[in-house]
């Protein structure tokens, strides 16, 4: 159990602090008395303190003098409202969270469960270590990329200098396409590939991603509805139906609802939608209209990729590996059930790749993530020779995207 002591003087705070259910608090005047509160006795004990918001100055000595002294301690600002260059004085100098100053005595015990729930996570004393995975490329894997990589690079330089050569004579624009990308460890990098589509290309994709990608879930467009609560629903259905609204859903009572600063939404609706924009992340068009004659043909045999040679040299990608994503698919990816496929290397060909080609070019969103999950915790030096030499008997795309 994580021990609770509190530093202030309002008697408010005070009697709600008395009223938290299960927990013993220990109340303190002063910012030494809370020091040595929240020493710890044993090595797990950790201590969360709830500090109130007094003079700022006065604040800033009492938390400094706490962080130094007291290693295992969560302090929580008990505040009103804090401006910008505040809250940035109150976090440089210490402060782990806030919490209104008024939080009723059920808020407070649950911001105590969050932190219990979270306790090894929270009180880690390396927290840059410990805290953070990463991903660190093995020896051999590393070594056996920059092998392969050189040997690519000089026996496949006449096709580079040929296609560079057509691209520059089909339209207008710079042979190389780089484009931001996220690899291991969320990395950003510049992405290397022969430009494939005309320079106005990314311009389009928005729109085209709404219409023609593959992944997106297919289903038929619905009228939009407007969400109620039932308290109001016969007065609102009412004047909704008066205005020429096209449909009111009311809600029962147990629905619990989202209030933004302009929508107004139930939580299982709310959820649905975020559950559809993961499951749609990745993009992909069929026939894309933006790709050039040049470009498809050297994307149906895959040599617009081997600029990323340069990128495996350089240790952005390795040969194999889960494929690095634009910016726009990786930030949908960070959820707990996708996060692992960013704990793997990146890679120039992988298992989804292969095993896609095999299925003729047709597989879903979830069936990818999964595969590039599954590439992360089980490579090997083996695996990565079968996708290689998969890679090497499947390079010719079937499928025009």
């Amino acid at each position: 159990m994580i021990g609770v002591v509190y530093l202030g003087t309002n008697p408010k705070t005070e009697e709600r602090m008395r009223y938290l259910p299960g927990r013993q608090v220990t109340f303190t005047k002063s910012y030494m008395e809370a020091a040595e509160a929240c020493k710890p006795h044993n090595s797990g004990d950790h201590y969360v303190l709830f500090f109130e918001r007094n003079v700022q100055t006065e604040d800033i000595t009492a938390i400094t003098y706490l962080r130094r002294n007291c290693r295992s301690l969560y302090i929580i600002l008990l505040t009103d409202h804090l401006k910008s260059d505040e809250r940035r004085i109150y976090r440089k100098c210490g402060i782990s969270d806030t919490l209104d100053v008024n939080a009723s005595v059920t808020i407070i015990n649950q911001k105590l469960q969050f932190i219990n729930e979270r306790e090894t996570l929270l009180f880690e004393d390396e927290v840059s270590n410990k805290r953070i995975l990463r991903f660190k490329i093995p020896l051999w894997k590393r070594a056996f990329d920059i092998v392969f990589a050189s040997l690519a690079v000089i026996l496949l330089s006449p096709i580079m200098l040929l296609t560079a050569l057509a691209i520059k004579i089909e339209s207008s624009g710079p042979v190389m396409f780089k484009s931001k990308r996220i690899g291991t460890n969320y990395k950003i990098f510049n992405f290397l590939k022969f430009r494939s589509m005309y320079t106005n290309a990314e311009k389009r994709l928005k729109e085209l991603s709404k219409t023609e990608n593959q992944y997106a879930e297919q289903s038929p467009k619905e009228k939009k509805t407007k969400t109620i609560t039932s308290p109001l629903g016969r007065e609102a259905e009412k004047k909704m139906a008066e205005k020429g609204e096209e449909s009111v859903m009311l809600m029962s009572d147990e629905d619990v609802m989202l209030i933004g600063d302009d929508f107004v939404v139930a939580e299982s609706d709310f959820s649905k939608q975020k559950e559809d924009e993961i499951n749609n992340a990745f993009v992909k068009i069929e026939n894309d209209p933006r790709v050039t004659k040049v470009g498809r043909f050297i994307r149906k045999y895959s040599i617009d990729e081997l600029p990323q040679l340069f990128n495996i040299l350089k240790g952005d990608m390795s040969i194999v590996g889960n494929r690095p994503l634009p910016l726009y698919e990786a930030e949908k990816l960070t959820v707990d059930n996708s996060i692992d496929r960013f704990m793997a290397p990146a890679g120039l060909t992988g298992l989804w790749q292969v095993e896609e080609r095999g299925k003729g070019g047709k597989m879903s969103a979830d069936e990818r993530k999964q595969l590039d999950i599954q590439y992360g915790k089980t490579y090997s030096f083996a695996l990565d020779m079968k996708i290689i030499f998969r890679t090497l008997f499947a390079f010719k795309q079937e499928e025009n995207v």
